[in-house]
């Protein structure tokens, strides 16, 4: 697993083992590149987020923050690796300059996290639970009702339904559907 573009890209990641399913590097390009005029200076929001690729992806992009939301150990272990390797760290610690990219990390469930939060706190939020799960529909239910961030992309698999009102990009078997384009 790597980072497919931006300053970063061709740098290796942690990867949190077989028990999680990664988001493919194609996939990830598709995503990001759909977004590409909306990451400059972007504070992200990863749910459900592995190793972080999405949002790593996303400030090697050009973004200023990502917060990662994750509850499971392994991908625990390998998001805190992969934020460790870019020499990331919460907004306000070290030495503050214009070009420092920030990350926070969350160890919560995605669910309760996003079901507190007000209206509009991110730019851009990536959602990837596992597939055929029912958090899948509880996060875009959140966003419809209160739209925590500007844009949802959220992953699926390819013949789970959701609601509509998304731009679908379909890379073979998986879906990205954004919200708020």
């Amino acid at each position: 697993m790597r980072i497919v573009a931006g300053t970063w890209a061709g740098r290796s990641l942690t990867s949190p083992g077989q028990r999680v399913r990664a988001t493919a590097e194609a996939v990830r390009a598709a995503w990001l590149d759909a977004l590409e005029s909306r990451l400059r200076g972007a504070k992200v929001l990863e749910l459900f987020a592995g190793s972080g690729a999405l949002g790593l992806e996303a400030l090697s992009r050009g973004s200023a923050s990502v917060d990662f939301v994750e509850s499971g150990a392994s991908a625990l272990h390998a998001l805190k690796a992969n934020v460790a390797a870019f020499r990331l760290r919460p907004p306000g610690t070290g030495k503050s300059t214009a070009r420092r990219k920030t990350a926070r990390i969350f160890k919560r469930d995605a669910i309760p996290f996003v079901q507190t939060m007000p209206a509009l706190t991110y730019d851009l939020a990536f959602a990837d639970p596992p597939y055929r799960s029912a958090k899948l529909e509880l996060v875009v239910a959140r966003w419809m009702g209160v739209p925590f961030a500007r844009v949802l992309g959220v992953e699926h698999a390819v013949d789970h339904i959701i609601p509509e009102g998304g731009r679908r990009l379909e890379v073979g078997e998986t879906v990205v559907t954004l919200y708020g384009l």
